[in-house]
């Protein structure tokens, strides 16, 4: 099946490899060369096509991004977008337009929990990305029959492609409607509730930090039924990182709490994370391994890298400056974010959500990893087995 949809992308490629062709207004995707004909989906303005034959009557047989083939009128293809162009809309179109608070371009809903997105219209395909309820995802062709594949990358390119099921996609979810589904279940329906509730979690990580507390709460009660020790554990720490985060502090109270960070590295206080090439070469020697990146942003003070098992540093060998870039948290290094917060390899998970809750940043699509602003960049501390493991430093481009 993955040959055969492969062999069909890359004829099509073929055809027409030198032209990308666009649909400068919403339509359908008909079954035959007339209006009136059946439809297998709707188009949105700016979706592309692949063109698979000439102009019969004033219509194209094309290829949708998630390989329907049918018919649409020619004068609605071009080979460029304009903002000239008049975009006729259609009323039924079920596709969203841009400019919403969650989307720039044409798009829909994840209406699932822990959808995974395949890198062909194939249940086999390799999975690209696990996706979560209310994400918002790019559509620009949408098949009327719910278990068809969308294509939620929104054009051909086949290194990048995600593909889902019809039926899986729609408006945006309600937070508040979630709960009211979740409560008029009976008790005992534990199925059900473990279901919606894993919805409500993952729609409330893509709503406001404040709806992760009644979220949680309710995914409680049905871990509680459920009886696993280690989904309990989880769901308290859970529970915990939501109580910080829906008390969470100002951006001026954050970077007032972190622009005195340091480390001590075996003993050693750096000033921020900046430290002599000098005093680095004598902290941890000659470094095991050096490498030369590129930053096209010129984030970092050089290009060339020294690699220890403690830590990552960018160096600027002639300057004799190093820039610490990433930390490795053992008996050895500490982070000090302030004389009141130091974080060492003795620091549970648990212990710094309780403490530092209220000023991290967090996402449930990257669990044990949390953030803590500065004005121009961000330290992110990474979590394994409970411990603190590592801290990053990432400039904003």
């Amino acid at each position: 099946m993955k040959k055969l949809y492969f062999l069909l992308f890359f004829c099509s490629v073929l055809l027409h490899s030198q032209e990308r062709y666009f649909l400068i207004s919403d339509t359908r995707l008909h079954t035959a060369p007339n209006s009136s004909a059946d439809f297998l989906g709707y188009f949105k303005y700016g979706a592309e096509v692949r063109l698979l034959g000439e102009n019969q009557n004033g219509w194209r047989k094309v290829q949708a991004d998630n390989f329907n083939e049918g018919f649409i009128e020619d004068k609605y293809i071009t080979t460029r977008l304009n903002a000239k162009d008049v975009k006729t809309k259609d009323p039924q179109n079920p596709i969203l337009a841009g400019g919403d608070a969650y989307y720039g371009g044409n798009h829909l809903f994840i209406i699932a929990a822990g959808l995974k997105a395949r890198a062909l219209p194939d249940k086999n395909a390799k999975i690209r990305e696990i996706l979560f309820m209310g994400d918002a995802v790019p559509v620009n062709y949408l098949p009327v029959n719910p278990e068809e594949w969308v294509n939620i990358n929104g054009n051909f390119n086949e290194e990048y492609v995600k593909y889902t099921l019809r039926k899986f996609l729609g408006v945006r979810p309600n937070f508040d409607t979630l709960l009211k589904d979740f409560d008029k279940l009976d008790i005992n329906a534990i199925s059900e509730r473990k279901t919606l509730s894993e919805r409500i979690v993952e729609m409330a990580w893509n709503s406001d930090y404040s709806t992760l507390v009644p979220a949680y709460q309710r995914y409680s009660e049905v871990v509680k039924q459920i009886n696993d020790p280690k989904l309990i554990a989880e769901t308290e720490l859970n529970m915990a990182l939501a109580k910080g985060l829906s008390n969470h502090k100002l951006i001026e109270q954050i970077i007032a709490f972190t622009q005195k960070s340091y480390y001590s590295l075996k003993g050693f206080k750096t000033k921020s994370v900046y430290i002599s090439q000098t005093d680095l070469v004598k902290t941890f020697g000659n470094p095991p391994k050096k490498n030369r990146i590129s930053d096209e942003c010129s984030l970092y003070i050089s290009d060339l890298f020294y690699y220890y098992p403690d830590l990552e540093v960018s160096v600027d060998e002639k300057q004799n400056k190093a820039e610490i870039i990433k930390v490795f948290i053992n008996e050895n290094n500490k982070f000090i974010i302030n004389q009141n917060a130091v974080l060492d390899y003795h620091l549970t998970e648990k212990a710094f959500i309780e403490k530092y809750g209220t000023y991290i940043e967090a996402s449930l699509k990257s669990p044990h990893k949390y953030s803590l602003i500065m004005e121009d960049s961000q330290f992110r501390l990474e979590f394994k087995d409970g411990k603190l493991f590592s801290v990053e430093i990432f400039y904003y481009c």
